[in-house]
């Protein structure tokens, strides 16, 4: 506090208590602040007794004030020269006055250079021992592969070299509370690793003031503060915020009172300027550590900020590596034609491993795919949450923010990615509850109390484990991860755009395509039917002219009519009923052969085989395989029915080389170009295949290649009916 006219600490005002201007320091040292001319405008009120000096305010410094060292004088005028210095790191030395060896430590704080002598305790190490000891200890430091294992030899090594009954490491969390994750300690002393400390116990100035001054000592808990007195015209409280004696905020003192403490050192870890942890140490009694140890316990702490830095970079360039080839061949796929929601779907297994979640939801146009433990519905429900956000990226960490569940369990952590704005396209990736045990360092709540200056609040009485179960929450997004999911997101929106565009312009080619396909036919149709009013006896011939243009304009109509509705998400059209395959396969091979005399077919089939299927459906589907067959093979075809664990397995075979295995990805996929003007099948459009993969997954089955010797194979499943389905 600043002396008898400071405002008390309140509940209302103690997170702006002015810790950095006490107007106090410690009573193991003295003070002195000197202004631009030299002049002291502020000392200690113990200085001139504790020195053994005959300081006067406002005056002047000479040389011979501050007795016979030479040394020490001229210290503290180059401290007063460097007032205002754009860089005035502080200086130390080392004075003998009246029999009793000080620390000088002198630094500029605005306008002011203060000067601090601090005493050295008569049994303080020797520095050569000391500087042995750091460096051993540091060499130890630089040679740790994890954080943890840093953290564990810190803790020891600062034990051993400051005599500190108790050294714990802290690590601060996302919210500011913090975790004892490391400690060195007396054999008698309760351990207090594991246990975690709320946000409250450091102040928010006290976390600014941590990492401006990144060592402060308490030599003696139960200390007795020594005013600052100032010159005349100098009545603004001394800015102590570099000090090494800065008096205490008297609520902390009581803090570590309530602990048992008897001295207090607190070494700030600070990585890219923010507090990132702490070593405290606690000692039962008194103890002064000296300046040049605690300089040493600070490099300490930076080369662990330095650690800890390079540790997370080398682990954030791992994940980060990892990620980048993932998101290279999601969009890789998607320029080969796949449409986004296929490949996304297909690596949601690498998705949830690059984004640490347990699920994943894909949605475009109303499609709604979902990987891992999640409820159609509630995914359904979240992506239509997410559209009204109107953000690109969001995400949550508490099931409360989250829409509710529509049955049993939904996740508590989400992090949507739109990818297609107008097709409500997202990537969720959800993580469930994180049902976490803390064990508090005493219950977190403070408590109000009336005491001399009326209700303040109090720091906790007690500090024994507290335990509470946290639910509804999951693991927070880290900052790495987010990073990667804006990759993500940017990889995925710009390769859907160009597919969606590169599909614009196939369809336009399409239509043109279509337009001459169907002219060739029609133009047939009409030469047919002159000749045949002109010359009868040429009738056979021209019918089969008629009946092979006319199947043409059929396929294509068909396969054109199908397209759009899957296009427009309508779906295909299944009228399923109980059907006899064999005799169905029979009556279409019959009917294949009549149209095209020129096909071999050789068919392998049961008596008979039933399945709840379309049934023209399913013609369709064996038309388009055959005539996939006859148009890419170079001989006989042949096909084989059977039933396989409550599946109708059609295999068509036919004669050719294996397709090239550039093509297999895009192998069902609409508008391939290679499918447009292919010289082997002029009269197609490439939509046989994936109107085939189309019309399976309506009947819940599936077609896939099978590459054999010097064949080519396409299985198609389509679910038994009857006493064959439990076969």
């Amino acid at each position: 506090m600043s002396g008898p006219t400071a405002e008390p600490v309140t509940l209302d005002n103690c997170d702006r208590e002015p810790i950095h201007t006490p107007g106090s320091i410690q009573p193991h040292g003295a003070l002195l602040a000197f202004d631009r001319l030299g002049r002291l405008v502020s000392m200690s009120a113990n200085a001139n007794e504790l020195l053994g000096l005959t300081l006067s305010l406002g005056r002047p410094l000479r040389p011979s004030d501050l007795g016979d060292d030479a040394d020490i004088a001229r210290l503290v005028q180059q401290g007063i020269a460097g007032i205002g210095a754009a860089e005035s790191l502080p200086e130390s030395s080392e004075a003998l006055l009246q029999g009793q060896v000080f620390d000088v430590v002198v630094h500029s704080q605005g306008t002011l250079c203060l000067c601090e002598f601090e005493q050295r305790d008569d049994g303080a190490h020797g520095l050569a021992s000391f500087a042995q000891t750091a460096y051993r200890a540091m060499d130890k430091l630089k040679r740790q592969s994890s954080i943890a294992r840093l953290l564990d030899v810190a803790v020891a090594e600062v034990r051993a070299m400051t005599g500190f009954d108790r050294v714990m490491a802290y690590r601060f969390r996302h919210d500011d509370s913090g975790d004892i994750v490391a400690e060195a300690c007396r054999g008698d002393l309760e351990p207090y690793v594991g246990r975690r400390y709320p946000a409250s116990d450091i102040p928010a100035q006290a976390r600014r003031l941590y990492v401006l001054n990144t060592l402060r000592l308490i030599a003696d808990v139960h200390y007795a503060p020594v005013a600052l007195i100032a010159a005349p015209g100098h009545a603004e409280p001394l800015d102590l915020s570099h000090s090494v004696l800065r008096s205490v905020s008297p609520i902390h003192i009581e803090y570590l009172t309530n602990m048992g403490v008897g001295a207090s050192m607190s070494v700030s870890i600070v990585v890219g300027g923010r507090l990132w942890g702490m070593l405290a140490c606690h000692h039962m009694g008194p103890l002064r550590v000296p300046y040049a140890l605690r300089m040493a316990c600070d490099v300490v702490a930076q080369l662990i900020a330095a650690s800890v830095q390079s540790l997370a970079a080398r682990e954030r360039e791992a994940v980060m590596a990892r990620a980048a080839m993932l998101r290279a061949d999601i969009a890789a796929q998607i320029a080969q034609g796949h449409e986004a929601v296929d490949v996304l779907a297909r690596e949601a297994p690498a998705l949830c491993e690059s984004l640490a979640c347990d699920a994943l939801v894909v949605s475009l146009d109303g499609r709604v795919r979902c990987h891992g433990p999640v409820d159609e519905r509630w995914a359904a429900a979240i992506v239509g949450w997410l559209q009204l956000k109107g953000q690109t990226l969001v995400h949550e960490s508490r099931a409360d923010a989250l829409p509710a569940a529509v049955g049993g369990e939904r996740p508590c952590g989400a992090l949507g990615l739109r990818f297609d704005a107008p097709g409500a396209g997202w990537v969720v990736a959800l993580r469930r509850e994180q049902i976490e045990t803390i064990r508090w360092g005493g219950r977190p709540e403070k408590v109000m109390a009336h005491g001399p200056l009326g209700p303040r609040l109090t720091p906790r009485g007690s500090f024994a484990e507290w335990r509470e179960t946290v639910r509804g929450t999951a693991v927070p997004w880290s900052e790495v991860e987010l990073e990667s999911a804006t990759l993500l997101l940017d990889a995925v929106s710009r390769a859907h755009a160009d597919r969606v565009l590169e599909l614009d312009r196939l369809r336009s080619q399409l239509w043109a395509v279509l337009g001459h396909d169907l002219r060739d036919p029609l133009h047939s149709l009409s030469m047919a039917s002159v000749a045949l009013d002109r010359e009868q006896r040429a009738g056979g011939r021209l019918s089969s002219v008629i009946r092979n243009s006319t199947n043409r304009m059929q396929r294509l109509l068909r396969d054109l009519q199908d397209i759009t509705r899957i296009q427009n998400g309508l779906g295909l059209a299944i009228e399923a009923e109980d059907v006899d395959l064999a005799a169905l396969l029979a009556e279409v091979l019959a009917d294949q052969q009549t149209v095209h005399a020129d096909m071999a077919v050789a068919a392998d089939l049961p008596a008979s085989l039933a399945a709840r299927v379309d049934p023209l459906r399913y013609l369709q589907m064996v038309a388009n395989l055959l005539s996939n067959a006859r148009h890419h093979g170079q001989g006989l075809i042949r096909l084989e029915l059977v039933a396989h664990d409550g599946q109708a397995v059609l295999t068509v075979r036919n004669p050719a080389p294996p397709i090239p295995g550039e093509l297999l990805d895009g192998l069902f996929d609409p508008f391939k170009r290679t499918s447009l003007r292919n010289a082997r099948n002029p009269g197609s459009m490439g939509l046989g295949l994936y109107i085939v993969d189309q019309v399976a997954r309506a009947h819940g089955g599936s077609i896939r290649y099978a590459p054999g010797e010097g064949e080519v194979a396409f299985v198609l499943t389509v679910p038994l009916s009857g006493p064959d389905a439990a076969g």
